[in-house]
């Protein structure tokens, strides 16, 4: 059995202005500036083939700073003391303002909220606009053995405008899936490494550390793991396991396998795949693939429904 893809959806580095925010630039204030204040930015974003990220913002234009351009900010959400990133605003031919994150500009795994400063320090958060990342689907970062850096934009739940970040090296990206008699066939593509005589998969049991191993063919970068679900039902009780690819064997690093060069920022929900029986064993289970809150792949092995558990 195979589950198709659903169709597509429609760094720098913090070394910008240090300190606090740049001093207040005077100037009156009237009714018509307060009004404009009021509507928040909205910023649309482009992606290329490189997965540079071209942002374009509309709305009040933001007081200039006197030491410089005002700045799209990005702020790593969750992080104490905050990890920032500033980047310079420039006028465009349209009248907004753009900014631009680069292929080779480093930013850390994890969600980045966008803001928009100026002079007197003012962050309102960004609106998301009209996004264009079509360049994102199946995208080849081709290159050398550097990391594999994706950003993808998108909305978070309050409406504002973020952008997830990845940064891996090596990947191993899932391609297809597919279900068949109780066998899971994941076919991918490894990035900056190149497997060798007895790579393999890997399913890690969270919680216990139990392992079993995926007999994995490879050919070039490609690689196919088969994984057996009674072999997991077999190895510990009902749980989570996470997939993850040794391509140099046994005593080589592990790369965790996941779905990133795409345009979808959060797979859980888009990409579903169905719970099937595993047969052979005294206690009914079902265990299904899913795509965790990270893009990573794992497998959920539980008691089927409407069944009582044992023990």
């Amino acid at each position: 059995m195979s589950t198709p893809s659903p169709a597509p959806a429609a760094d720098r580095e913090g070394t910008g202005a240090a300190g606090g925010p740049a001093a207040p630039v005077s100037g009156p204030r009237t009714a018509g500036t307060a009004e404009a204040e009021s509507t928040p930015p909205r910023g649309d974003c482009t992606a290329d083939a490189t997965g540079r990220l071209s942002f374009r913002i509309a709305g009040p234009v933001p007081r200039r700073p006197a030491d410089g351009p005002p700045h799209l900010l990005l702020r790593r959400r969750g992080k104490d003391p905050a990890e920032e990133v500033r980047l310079p605003l420039v006028p465009l031919d349209d009248g907004r303002l753009g900014a631009s994150l680069d292929p080779g500009d480093a930013l850390a795994e994890g969600r980045w909220d966008a803001y928009l400063e100026d002079a007197d320090g003012a962050r309102p958060p960004v609106a998301p606009g009209v996004h264009d990342l079509r360049a994102l689907v199946d995208r080849d970062p081709a290159g050398g053995p550097g990391p594999v850096a994706v950003r993808i934009p998108y909305t978070t739940k309050g409406g504002d405008l973020a952008v997830r970040c990845w940064r891996r090296a090596p990947h191993a990206e899932a391609g297809e899936l597919h279900i068949t008699g109780g066998v899971l066939t994941v076919h991918g593509l490894l990035y900056g490494a190149t497997p060798a005589p007895g790579a393999h998969g890997e399913l890690r049991r969270r919680g216990t550390g139990h392992t079993v191993r995926a007999e994995t063919a490879t050919d070039g970068p490609r690689f196919t793991c088969t994984v057996p679900y009674r072999a997991l039902a077999d190895a510990a009780p009902p749980g989570i396991w996470d997939l993850w690819l040794r391509p140099a064997g046994e005593h080589g690093p592990r790369v965790r396998i996941a779905r990133l060069l795409d345009d979808i920022a959060d797979k859980k929900h888009i990409f579903t795949f169905p719970a099937v029986p595993v047969t052979g064993g005294r206690a009914p289970l079902a265990a299904q693939p899913y795509y965790t809150v990270d893009n990573d792949l794992a497998v959920r092995v539980e008691v089927a429904e409407g069944a009582e558990p044992s023990g």
